[in-house]
């Protein structure tokens, strides 16, 4: 039947529902589908089926034989339509949102059937997915178990969809890729050694309410699907998230209470202990974070307890036979070869000298194990022999009695010296326990000695210097040096159009004014690696420095450039995200932003089992990890803030979680540790500039009307395109509360765009003066003069000069320019607009005028008693004429120097003047830190 290639045979038998016995008449649709010649359902014959399951692996063979086993019990279900066994639902309550309690509603059995272990949890109309898959055939051995997850948001969750040309979901974003180590984290530490099945787990958002948020909802579905599924592990994982709003804490909060909270708190851990913290806020005390990790272990506690008896009920059973580990006496045979190397290796305080000692000790170790051959001290009894002498037999040896005299095929072996066979072990599993027994060695290290590889004690800080103004065309750069950690960071400044898209669920567009860029070469720790985009670590890292940073950010009033810092790891052994909080402050300060205060970063990490070293138990907490402390501790704990608070920090845990006593003990360690590395960097030699580079771009910002920014925009875009290139500046940004904000290389074109698009958006009022403007019309009753780009108000023929007119064009013509004053607005908005009112000669009869009236006012005082005198006196102006006399030039002057006093009636102003400080400003100048 396998000869033939027509013939072919599809097996398929997957649960209903994972909460009734394997393989019952109940929950399980077995179907059993075979080609043309081959036997059918109903003579299914056991040697066929024991034929068919040497070609499949073993797992299948057992579920094969069961049911097969099924078949001759008449307990299969028959083929034909089936009905969808209810799902299995729970739901729990935790904590308190609004004075009611949150429920998280846990379904499995309905969706995935096929899957090791599936579930869907929901809040409010939140619903996340998860499966949990296994492969059949396990990958090689390695130390780092094959764990893969993958986490998506889809758009149709919230009713969208993808903006790109092939309409659907491409490769992972930032923020999704940060919910995928989320996910990661937590759950590694509780995976079985030698367990060596390559597990995915799979993530999808399927509906989003915009309140709900699906990152800790994912954390715990993944928990909660691994749980059930057959992968084996230590316990269940459960996170939730943790909000500060009026000074109190919140558990799952919704998104717009996140909006008012001073704390940004995501944790996992199982029933007893923490596994996983990463938070953010602002500028917290230590105590305070505290009681939030608190809150937040109840909330998991009560999650993890439903679980268990979730679990209980419809859990698969965990393959415990498919752990394979290294024999037991492969790490006292170790010890043995290499223990004493080992001791001197681990002294060695460089890293590259340290780490090729390491490896020549290894493969020495590797060589006599797999290669030639071990024989124990103890079993060779202090007699050294070679592999070949153990391995060669001696003819002699052996002596064959004649037939007869014992049974046929008995050999009688000569007795001779005892001698030990040699000791061989697979490759894996030397380089396997080479590392457990390099990390124990280290371990007691600390513990009975006190001091660390490189020399310090547990609360020391490794050496720290520091320098600013490296690269003289960035905007700002700093190099940051830490032991044999470095950091380059780097700042530049732009306007609005250099801020970071973020695409989301909810169809609002959101852009980052300032974010933070971490990468991590290969040769930064002196190997040949892959470049290319960034990996999962390197966007978690550069997250974390980048949310640390951020509350020490002025406000987009204060300073309205948009940042982007770059940290390059140079070097790195241990703590390089740290580094680049350290780096990017004082990069931020050589830009000139004005930073509120300072802050530094600090790791720490632990040795939890003491007691086994010949401590007194008590968990060893060590400032300032190395990477050798990292790989060969218990935790590796990231805190950064200043003197009096945290603004960042992130906890792994690599054993089974660790309580909140020991977190107080590091968190308060690593502040003395912040202290001392503040102190350090105040020691930057060239210190940070702290004013804008002359490379950096200037934003002006000035304020306009809200109802005139169309008219600076322009149909399509015209005008404003238009004033970028009639002025020369790089961009114009205009926003709907009538902010604008010119950005340009040079003072120059800042001034030239600024007068354009004040004139633009002007409001006229009644006194103003326009000079020099154009006359773009002449009509027989007048000209029109266009005061501003797109806006003309007539001059009447009586108003174009003092002497008489008989018609304009006499005078004037199309393209000449003119001084004019508005006179008047009519209540059509139409302006009215006089040239004669600033002529010289208007002004001095306007004088004689003033004279001739006072005269008149002194010969009335005297009643003089020649009537003809004093009527010839009065003839040249009328009485009622001296309310419409011209104005002395004196007060023409006061109201032009006065024009913001005066009211819209009786005002004068330049429009060529530079506008009031409260409504632009230019951003330059010194920044000021505190």
């Amino acid at each position: 039947m396998l000869a033939n290639p027509s013939t072919s045979t599809t097996f398929h038998c997957r649960p209903n529902s994972t909460h009734n016995p394997p393989f019952s008449h109940t929950n399980h649709r077995c179907k059993l589908s075979l080609s043309p010649g081959c036997l059918r359902f109903t003579n299914f014959a056991k040697s066929k089926c024991s034929s068919l399951s040497l070609l499949l692996s073993r797992r299948k063979r057992e579920r094969l034989v069961t049911v097969v086993k099924a078949f001759e019990d008449n307990s299969v279900v028959n083929d034909g339509p089936q009905s969808l066994p209810p799902p299995i639902s729970v739901k729990i309550p935790v904590g308190d949102r609004h004075l009611s309690f949150v429920e998280i509603l846990v379904e499995t059995g309905h969706l995935g059937r096929q899957a090791s272990g599936s579930v869907t949890v929901t809040d409010g109309e939140t619903i996340i997915y998860t499966s949990v898959c296994l492969d059949d055939v396990p990958s090689e051995p390695s130390d780092f178990y094959p764990l893969s997850v993958n986490y998506q948001e889809r758009f149709s969750a919230a009713g969208r969809t993808s903006g790109g040309f092939f309409k659907r979901e491409g490769r992972l974003k930032d923020h999704e890729v940060l919910i995928c180590r989320l996910i990661d984290r937590p759950l590694r530490p509780t995976m079985l050694k030698g367990f060596y099945h390559e597990t995915q787990i799979l993530s999808w958002v399927l509906s989003y309410d915009g309140l709900h948020s699906p990152d800790s909802l994912a954390v715990t579905a993944a928990g909660i699907a691994l749980a059930l599924s057959e992968v084996p592990n230590t316990k269940v994982i459960a996170g939730v998230r943790v909000g500060l709003v009026d000074n109190k804490f919140i558990v799952n909060p919704t998104t717009k209470e996140m909006e008012e909270s001073e704390l940004d708190l995501l944790m996992a851990g199982t029933d007893s202990a923490i596994f996983m913290i990463e938070g953010y806020c602002n500028f917290l005390p230590e105590e305070k974070l505290l009681e939030a990790v608190q809150i937040g272990q109840d909330a998991v506690r009560a999650i993890c307890n439903e679980v268990n008896a979730l679990v209980k009920k419809c859990g698969k059973p965990k393959m415990l036979d498919a752990i394979k580990l290294p024999p037991p006496e492969l790490y006292k045979h170790i010890e043995e070869i290499a223990g004493d190397e080992l001791v001197k290796v681990l002294q060695i305080r460089s890293k590259v000298p340290r780490r090729k000692a390491l490896q020549s000790l290894e493969e020495n170790v590797l060589s006599i194990l797999t290669d030639k051959g071990y024989v124990s001290k103890e079993e060779n009894f202090g007699i050294s022999e070679t592999v070949a002498d153990l391995l060669e037999v001696e003819e002699e040896d052996e002596e064959v009695v004649v037939d007869g005299e014992v049974d046929e095929g008995d050999v009688h072996i000569k007795p001779n010296g005892r001698r030990s066979s040699p000791l061989l072990f697979s490759e894996v599993d030397v380089k396997l326990v080479f590392k457990e027994v390099t990390s124990k060695f280290l371990r007691r290290r600390i513990v009975e000695g006190g001091k660390r590889s490189d020399g310090r004690t547990p609360e020391g800080i490794r050496p720290i210097v520091s320098s600013c103004g490296l690269l003289p065309r960035a905007h700002g750069s700093a190099l940051f040096t830490r032991g044999e950690t470095q950091s380059l960071a780097v700042v530049t400044l732009g306007d609005r159009q250099m801020a970071q898209r973020v695409d989301n669920l909810v169809d609002e567009d959101e852009f980052k004014r300032f974010y933070l860029q971490y990468t991590f070469p290969p040769s930064s720790v002196g190997e040949v690696g892959r470049i290319g985009a960034p990996s999962r670590r390197e966007i978690g890292h550069g997250m974390l420095a980048e949310r640390a940073l951020e509350p020490i950010l002025p406000s987009e009033n204060d300073f309205p450039y948009t940042v982007r810092v770059e940290s390059t790891i140079t070097e790195s052994n241990g703590s390089s995200s740290m580094a680049s909080v350290c780096g990017g402050c004082l990069a931020l300060q050589d830009a000139g932003v004005p930073v509120k205060c300072m802050i530094a970063g600090v790791a720490m990490g632990m040795v939890l089992n003491t007691e086994e070293f010949g401590g007194d138990g008590t968990p060893l907490i060590l400032s300032d990890i190395t990477g050798s402390e990292d790989a060969s501790g218990d935790m590796d704990f990231k805190v950064a803030g200043n003197e009096d608070g945290v603004t960042a920090f992130q906890m792994d845990i690599k054993v089974g979680g660790i309580t909140l006593p020991v977190m107080r003990t590091a968190l308060l360690q690593a502040r003395d540790g912040r202290k001392h590395i503040l102190a350090e960097m105040l020691k930057c030699s060239p210190s940070p500039s702290k004013r804008l580079s002359k490379y950096a771009p200037l934003i002006h910002v000035m304020k306009v009307n809200p109802e005139k920014v169309n008219i600076i925009i322009g149909s399509g875009g015209k005008k404003v395109k238009s004033i970028i290139e009639e002025t020369g500046v790089d961009a114009i940004d205009t926003q709907d509360d009538g902010t604008v904000k010119i950005t340009a290389k040079d003072l120059s074109s800042i001034e030239k765009s600024k007068s354009i698009i004040s004139q633009l958006t002007m409001v006229p009022g009644v006194g103003d003066i326009y000079k020099n403007c154009e006359i773009k019309s002449v009509a027989p009753y007048g000209v029109f003069v266009e005061i501003a780009p797109g806006r003309e108000g007539l001059c009447h023929i009586s108003e174009l000069s003092s002497n008489w007119l008989p018609k304009a064009e006499d005078a004037f013509k199309v393209g000449d320019r003119v001084d004019v004053k508005l006179i008047e607005v009519n209540e059509k908005g139409q302006l009215r607009l006089s040239r004669k009112a600033l002529l010289p000669e208007a002004t001095s009869e306007k004088s004689s005028a003033e004279q001739q009236a006072r005269d008149l006012t002194e010969a009335n005082t005297e009643q003089s008693k020649d009537k003809s005198s004093a009527s010839k006196s009065v003839n040249p102006i009328k009485v009622d004429s001296v309310e419409d006399a011209p104005l002395s030039k004196k007060k023409v002057y006061k109201r032009l120097t006065s024009s913001a006093r005066d009211g819209p009636k009786n005002r004068s102003r330049t429009v060529s003047s530079i506008t009031s400080k409260d409504e632009n400003s230019l951003v330059n100048g010194e920044a000021k830190i505190g």
